[in-house]
């Protein structure tokens, strides 16, 4: 069995516990949170050892992992923690809100030897992966452009001092929400080499924006759309859909299905008609033992748990999730970016157009982190 510890009680943190418990392989040794009223049920009524200090429940409790489900300021300081005593370490994402901090626990896993995961719960929705699956058979051609979509009604009104509205500590909108959309970019088309055109607007919040909006440039000329809202009420949870755009038809991805539509025929290992095809996530999931807010949350703990059994690589990883984090970073380089006037460009010849916009992008491209 492995014995597993877990750090933080809140949201996700109660969902990876049940989960945890519910795992054939795991045991879940010891918790740990802030909350003594918590801990106090869990010890009564599970049975569970429990501890306000992580580190004295890593020093006491001969775990395997160790689970980090606490809001992301604190990520860096016990992955590095966990790692420094040899164990395995599961992180919700964000991975880290700094880039130096995070390429050192890259290194020092990889020095260590030991799996590294980030909760990016995406990547494991069948749609999501029957999309990679395809897109790597190249059955849309050359990818020439994306959006990438993530919506939610999480600030509705102006926010409190949750956690998740402060910079220093969960980084708003664009590490809560955009996060995920650009990890499915990162995984599907690849990490873009520049980011522009960038719109952070604040909607209810006063520390951090409620609305992502930018342009994404990748290295084979390819371009991308980013859009992500936490301040929209038309929807009932989070909604994150990929639509891509290649020369041989387009593909549309979301939580329940993967729409393909084919200009021509694909013949050969994966055979698709032209026109319309659809697949379906209930129809290109494995079924999971247990099943808690979606079955991608129960596939990622159990790909946790295979590789450290050494029967499988995770498919988010710690330099995954860095590649994620430094797209966001360049986010926030690139969006005090100039602005240029429409106007003034009406008495200059059409053909200046183009040379301005390579001006823009040879600049973002210099920007990036």
């Amino acid at each position: 069995m492995i014995r597993a510890g877990l750090i933080g009680l809140g949201k996700m943190g109660l969902s990876h516990q049940a989960i945890l418990n519910a795992h054939p392989d795991i045991e879940l040794a010891a918790i740990c949170d802030s909350s003594n009223y918590v801990l106090d049920v869990l010890s009564k009524y599970t049975g569970v050892k429990t501890y306000s200090d992580y580190r004295k429940m890593i020093e006491e409790c001969a775990l395997d992992c160790l689970v980090v489900a606490t809001p992301s300021r604190f990520h860096a300081e016990m992955v590095r923690d966990a790692l420094d005593s040899n164990l395995h370490v599961f992180c919700e994402k964000p991975f880290c809100l700094d880039l130096q901090e995070g390429q050192a626990l890259v290194d020092l896993a990889q020095a260590r030897g030991r799996v590294n995961q980030v909760g990016y719960h995406f990547r494991h929705v069948g749609a999501f992966t029957e999309a990679k699956r395809l897109l790597d058979a190249k059955v849309l051609g050359t990818v020439h452009h994306l959006r990438a979509e993530a919506y939610g009604p999480v600030v509705l009104r102006p926010a409190g001092s949750t956690w998740r509205a402060s910079k220093k500590e969960g980084g708003g909108c664009l590490y809560d929400y955009a996060s995920h959309a650009i990890d499915l970019v990162n995984m599907l088309k690849g990490v873009p080499e520049a980011v522009g055109g960038v719109v952070l607007n604040r909607v209810f919040s006063r520390d951090v924006e409620d609305e992502v909006y930018a342009t994404l440039y990748f290295d084979d000329g390819a371009t991308g759309q980013l859009e992500a809202n936490w301040s929209d009420e038309s929807q009932r949870k989070m909604s994150t859909r990929i639509t891509l755009w290649g020369t041989n038809g387009h593909m549309a991805v979301d939580r329940q299905e993967c729409r393909i539509y084919l200009r021509n025929a694909v013949n050969g290992p994966i055979s698709l008609p032209q026109g319309w095809s659809v697949r379906y996530t209930t129809d290109v999931t494995e079924p999971v033992w247990y099943y808690l807010r979606g079955e991608e949350y129960s596939r990622q703990i159990d790909e946790f748990a295979r590789a450290i059994q050494g029967q499988c690589e995770p498919s988010s990883s710690f330099a995954t999730a860095l590649d994620a984090d430094r797209v966001i970073e360049a986010m926030l380089v690139a969006a005090p970016g100039q602005k240029f006037s429409v106007r003034s460009q009406t008495e200059q010849p059409r053909s200046s157009g183009r040379g301005l916009f390579g001006s823009v992008r040879k600049t973002l491209k210099q920007s990036w982190v």
